[in-house]
């Protein structure tokens, strides 16, 4: 594993107590977290992601749309799906050309997920509806072990929406 790849790995490790299995392959344009299905998961992948992508000099912007959206995305995991056989939830991002493709796979639920209709009252419901203003694409992949729920930031991505 390159230098880059160790420092994203010790970074994400580093980030927290709890067990977080983490893959970046030396040169490696991508990295996958593994994170237990759980709110403390989510401050803790928030701060991985930022910390990876400003050592991938990506644009400041991108970096923060990110890291909301990703919250957001891991959010709505926790909320509305269970956790995939290991009991964890999987984040999984990409960096080609300054754009960032974000997604969360959760072992589904008993809805796919989709924005919430607009209302002035409700407590909750705007997570979705945030993503989709944030990101140039995103979209859900949905297969017999759970839900994959990904964004596209500071660009287009290379799939299209579902």
């Amino acid at each position: 594993m390159g230098e880059q790849g160790r420092r994203r790995t010790a970074v994400a490790a580093a980030a927290t107590p709890e067990r977080v299995v983490t893959a970046v392959a030396a040169g490696s344009d991508s990295c996958t977290l593994r994170v237990p299905w759980g709110p403390s998961s989510v401050a803790r992948v928030r701060r991985a992601l930022v910390s990876d992508l400003r050592d991938r000099d990506v644009a400041v912007t991108t970096i923060d749309e990110c890291e909301i959206v990703v919250s957001e995305l891991l959010s709505n995991a926790i909320r509305h799906a269970r956790p995939l056989g290991d009991g964890t939830l999987r984040v999984h991002w990409k960096v080609k050309a300054g754009v960032v493709e974000v997604e969360v796979t959760d072992g589904g639920g008993d809805t796919s997920p989709r924005p919430a209709p607009r209302t002035v009252w409700a407590p909750s419901g705007r997570g979705l509806r945030i993503v989709r203003s944030l990101a140039h694409e995103w979209g859900v992949a949905d297969d017999r072990h759970g839900s994959t729920v990904w964004a596209s930031l500071g660009g287009p991505s290379r799939r299209r929406s579902r």
